[in-house]
């Protein structure tokens, strides 16, 4: 009887390496993906203990208007002067139902440039005015 022979012993060890590069890329691919999600100017919110949820505010036609800790004030991503907001607002409010806009305004941003803006929504004709706030979290008890 002839023997056969082994070509070579198997592996008992799986190869990850073609795993762990996968996953690199969608870390790298999630990372560029992530910031490009959020809508509009990115601000530091008021928190708040009981906000009111607008879902709306998350769709995409929504009307976002962010006011920045430095006074500056931008329509989408697109930076205005508070006097043109009437005008573009109105454009974008044209054969709508909801006539709602949003606000997101930074923590520390001036009060007075908050009312501006608010005021020159309402001359624009805006129903009503959303302020976008954050959830203040809840602290977990620690064990001592």
């Amino acid at each position: 009887m002839a023997r056969k022979h082994e070509v070579g012993a198997t592996m008992s060890e799986p190869n990850v390496v073609p795993m762990a590069d996968v996953m690199l890329v969608m870390l790298i691919i999630f990372m560029v993906v992530t910031p490009m999600l959020t809508k509009g100017i990115s601000v530091d919110m008021v928190k708040t203990h009981n906000p009111i949820a607008m879902q709306a505010a998350d769709k995409d036609d929504a009307i976002l208007i962010a006011v920045t800790r430095e006074g500056r004030v931008y329509l989408g991503t697109n930076q205005v002067n508070p006097e043109e907001i009437p005008g573009k607002v109105k454009d974008l409010l044209a054969n709508r139902i909801d006539r709602t806009c949003y606000i997101r305004a930074d923590a520390r941003a001036r009060y007075e440039r908050v009312v501006e803006v608010v005021d020159n929504l309402r001359a624009a004709g805006v129903d009503q005015v959303g302020l976008l706030t954050e959830q203040i979290k809840p602290r977990t008890a620690t064990a001592e």
